[in-house]
């Protein structure tokens, strides 16, 4: 196995670990539990970093990867996105549902969107874009902006720039799909189809 791919599975073994320590911490634990779920969430998301750059600068981008990399970060962004849009006061700030249920509406979207395009070619062609990467950017900045408590002023515009984002790259890699799908042959007509057809 890779190092990238050891540095993903690592960052997916921490999921857990942040998502304990922020429920301990909002229901009453102290503050070294708030810096802790912050350290964790900040080591994830460097990791993020670190296994792309290893990848691509020492040629181990794997098949396994491409696969692993993606869900370590959408499962490490919809924790984060789902816990922090409860009712966390006092405690954290809130972010908005509106925000969560894009993100999280995107993924499934995704996810549902490869499950067919594998079922029906076999293969999938996934095409990073860099408005994707700037949205799991962005939703990595909110998420530590929270934990961080910092300023009120760069919330906002936080959230509208990772809800653009999200949303634009979300229409792209559909209608990426939408291309795959059209362009196979397996969603055209069948071949003689027509011949046993009944009259109308």
């Amino acid at each position: 196995m890779t190092l990238p791919n050891q540095i993903t599975i690592l960052r997916i073994l921490l999921v857990p670990a942040f998502i304990v320590s922020l429920l301990y911490h909002v229901h009453g634990g102290g503050e070294w539990l708030r810096w802790l779920a912050l350290a964790v969430f900040g080591l994830a998301a460097l990791s993020d970093a670190v296994d792309g750059f290893i990848a691509r600068r020492f040629d181990q981008i794997s098949e396994l990867g491409k696969v692993l990399d993606p869900l370590a970060d959408k499962m490490l962004l919809v924790a984060g996105f789902i816990l922090l849009s409860l009712d966390n006061g006092p405690y954290l700030a809130k972010v908005p549902i509106w925000l969560t249920a894009l993100i999280f509406s995107r993924d499934v979207l995704l996810v549902l969107g490869l499950i067919l395009i594998h079922y029906t070619f076999g293969s999938i062609r996934v095409q990073p874009r860099l408005i994707g990467k700037a949205a799991t950017l962005f939703q990595m900045l909110i998420v530590l902006h929270v934990l961080a408590k910092g300023p009120d002023v760069f919330f906002a515009p936080l959230i509208y720039a990772a809800g653009a984002c999200t949303a634009i790259s979300g229409c792209l890699y559909i209608w990426d799909g939408i291309l795959q799908l059209g362009s196979h042959p397996s969603s055209g007509p069948i071949a003689g189809s027509g011949k046993d057809a009944p009259p109308e």
